[in-house]
């Protein structure tokens, strides 16, 4: 929005010429959304002390001693984010303006599902199926935008990492594909959240090295010479990575063993559907599984954790998803969450690597 309405004063105003730079920017968007944190969550904490979430019945005992701690904490993730990003970024890109879109709804969905949960005193929330169906089209809607906006070089390709001159070419096949990515990315973040700032920091280095990719992906040289798809425009995602990062930041002050804070459904649904649509709009959706590849180790454990329970009536892990089976192991908390963190990050050095590998 700045940039929009500045944009006839750069060359008549010093130090304007700064806003051109999608790097400064991005870097003002971090700043934003952790001061907006910092000056909503005092506020919000408070009005939601008598708004709190169930905890699991079924759940590691250390966690009974949490009931009480208001949720629905993703709420200032997401109006951080959106709000810094739309101040700081281009309001006319339609790339930008689209996953904001698909962020918020992300995020009335799950603030939805948490309403739920307060009102009715459970940790069910909405039905697994309905909430998947909502997932679905979303994610659907917001795919065949993205797809319907792609310059006749790129679209119906379907790119993968360590192959440069290997794609898929067809945009039914790949509008049900992104699809599944973005919801599939959704439900892993979500999964995630079950340890305070577990999900949290993964998320802050998936944005990062997604921002990053952004900005390659959209700059002409860079993407050249690194082999990858240029893709006009998709450098502003780097300002709402950078809001996001910020905001999570912001939120982590206060979710920070002992948490006074949980995202809820509301920050991760939203969290994880935003990840996986700026990897569906600068094509690097693989990439995405290596860069968050904690988060796919937590889906995968439940599934698999599913799956054998119904073939044989037994369990793999004490629990599921796989960090509350290291907590049944005797894992402290703050143990199990700072050895995830260095999972996380070591995969997003991987990710980051696919870069150069081609």
């Amino acid at each position: 929005m700045f940039y929009n309405f500045l944009f006839p004063y750069f060359n008549f105003i010093p130090g304007m010429n700064l806003l051109r730079y999608v790097t400064f920017r991005t870097i003002c968007a971090l700043l934003t959304s952790l001061l907006v944190s910092f000056l909503l969550y005092p506020h919000f904490i408070k009005w939601l002390k008598y708004h709190n979430q169930p905890i699991r019945d079924d759940g590691p005992a250390s966690h009974l001693k949490k009931q009480g701690t208001p949720t629905m904490g993703g709420t200032v993730i997401i109006a951080a984010t959106i709000l810094s990003s739309l101040l700081w970024g281009d309001i006319y890109n339609n790339y930008l303006i689209a996953l904001n879109l698909l962020t918020f709804l992300y995020c009335l969905l799950g603030f939805y599902d948490d309403l739920l949960k307060v009102k009715l005193k459970n940790s069910k929330g909405i039905r697994g199926r309905k909430k998947m169906l909502f997932q679905v089209v979303i994610a659907l809607l917001f795919s065949y935008f993205i797809e319907s906006l792609r310059s006749p070089e790129v679209v119906g390709r379907l790119t993968f990492p360590f192959l440069k001159n290997f794609t898929i070419n067809s945009s039914t096949f790949l509008i049900i594909f992104t699809a599944f990515v973005i919801v599939g990315s959704s439900n892993a973040v979500n999964l995630t959240d079950g340890l305070d700032g577990l999900a949290t920091f993964p998320s802050m280095l998936t944005a990062l090295c997604l921002g990053i990719i952004s900005y390659i992906v959209g700059h002409f040289v860079f993407a050249n010479y690194l082999q990858i798809t240029y893709i006009a425009s998709v450098g502003e995602l780097a300002i709402f990575c950078g809001a996001l990062i910020g905001a999570c930041l912001g939120f982590l002050w206060y979710n920070a063993p002992p948490a006074l804070i949980f995202m809820g459904d509301t920050g991760s649904l939203a969290i994880g559907g935003a990840l996986g649509g700026i990897s569906v709009i600068i094509k690097h959706e693989f990439v995405l599984a290596i860069i968050g590849g904690l988060f796919v180790f937590e889906a995968v454990s439940v599934m698999i954790q599913v799956f054998y329970f119904q073939l044989t009536g037994k369990r793999i892990f004490l629990m599921a998803p796989i960090h509350h089976h290291f907590e049944k192991k005797g894992w402290s908390e703050s143990t199990v969450v700072i050895r995830f963190w260095i999972i996380s990050f070591v995969f997003a050095l991987i990710g980051l690597a696919t870069l150069k590998i081609r």
